[in-house]
């Protein structure tokens, strides 16, 4: 997967993100109000059902609450159903977390009669302390497919003013993060997966950053509007992650 769009879990914006040309859209409930959720849940599950089935489409990927918010079980439960190929971690803290998710994601697939090990596990670096445990993924789980970071996200964990330095490039920690985020990936044999780029309407600067994390050695790169999908498609390979044919 080269393009991986985030979507919030409303129908508009679900429905734009599967006509994107985005190689697998991630269905966003990690960012929904907690008055929104029940709907969200709603929406993620019909949409997941709907979307599922024979012809070509996208991978389609759920990011749940984080393990720690007491929302993970609920969101998986909203979804497992629709049979997601994969599950982005939000706030991972490496082998542990993984398993952890595994073992929600096992019992909940025997529920609904999907096979064992068919959902894959996406983990995300994105808090200070998860940068910590990146090197605990490899051996972690055969539903690992991929390491990811979320730059913006870690600002928000440090509370710092901006990623960026004065000449717009990543700024020290940022730089860490991605670095490790990298080098876990490789580690563990699986795909690594570089931050969104936040500016929408700069397409220049998109470009540019992906070509380095092809460089680099990244599969892939996170999209939040359906644009940027297009150029990131545009930039990368096409390579196979290890998300199970259903």
């Amino acid at each position: 997967m080269r393009s991986l769009l985030i979507a919030p879990a409303e129908q508009a914006r679900l429905a734009e993100a599967l006509r994107s040309g985005a190689d697998a859209v991630i269905v966003d409930l990690a960012r929904t109000a907690p008055a929104g959720r029940a709907a969200a849940r709603a929406a993620a599950g019909r949409f997941l059902k709907e979307v599922r089935g024979p012809g070509a489409r996208p991978k389609l990927i759920v990011r749940p609450n984080s393990l720690d918010s007491g929302e993970t079980d609920s969101d998986l439960d909203a979804v497992m159903a629709g049979a997601p190929d994969a599950i982005l971690l939000p706030e991972s803290l490496g082998a542990q977390s993984v398993q952890q998710l595994s073992a929600k994601l096992a019992v909940r697939e025997a529920d609904f009669a999907l096979p064992d090990g068919a959902t894959r596990i996406i983990a995300v670096a994105d808090t200070a302390q998860s940068l910590f445990s990146m090197g605990s993924y490899r051996g972690a789980s055969a539903r690992l497919v991929g390491v990811a970071w979320s730059a913006e996200s870690l600002r928000r964990d440090i509370c710092a003013e901006t990623s960026r330095d004065g000449c717009g490039a990543y700024a020290g920690p940022y730089r860490l993060a991605r670095d490790l985020t990298l080098l876990a990936a490789a580690s563990a044999g699986v795909a690594a997966i570089d931050t969104d780029f936040a500016d929408i309407h700069d397409e220049v600067g998109l470009r540019a950053e992906a070509f380095a994390a092809r460089r680099d050695g990244f599969a892939g790169k996170m999209a939040i509007v359906p644009t940027q999908a297009t150029i990131i498609n545009d930039v990368f390979p096409l390579r196979t992650m290890r998300l199970a044919e259903r």
